[in-house]
């Protein structure tokens, strides 16, 4: 399986294996990562899940989704910076083995 980093805005980091086809938020929310919340499981409504990719993987990752990812975006809580996304919306492939994305100080 491949392998996501999640460094937390103290930069601390955990690193966790992550299915392939599930979603970057499933993977925190699954094995305990503070900093990921998730609140609508993924429904793409509430913006609790808002990363910053990292910019190593900016390129890679892609920007957002949806018009819908875009819209909820200009609400999240946290700074928004060149490689915000919605983590549930970062599906989970081979190339994304070794993601790394780093959580905001606060998701409200």
């Amino acid at each position: 399986m491949p392998k996501v980093t999640y460094v937390d805005h103290e930069g601390r980091a955990s690193a966790v294996e992550v299915e392939l086809g599930d979603n970057v938020m499933h993977g925190a929310v699954y094995n305990g990562i503070d900093g990921i919340t998730g609140e609508c499981g993924g429904g793409l409504s509430c913006a609790t899940c808002h990363c910053y990719v990292d910019e190593d993987w900016v390129e890679t990752v892609g920007g957002p989704s949806s018009q819908a990812e875009e819209e909820l975006l200009e609400a999240v809580a946290a700074e928004l910076r060149p490689g915000s996304r919605l983590c549930c919306q970062i599906e989970m492939t081979p190339a994304l083995d070794g993601l790394v994305v780093h959580m905001p100080e606060h998701q409200f």
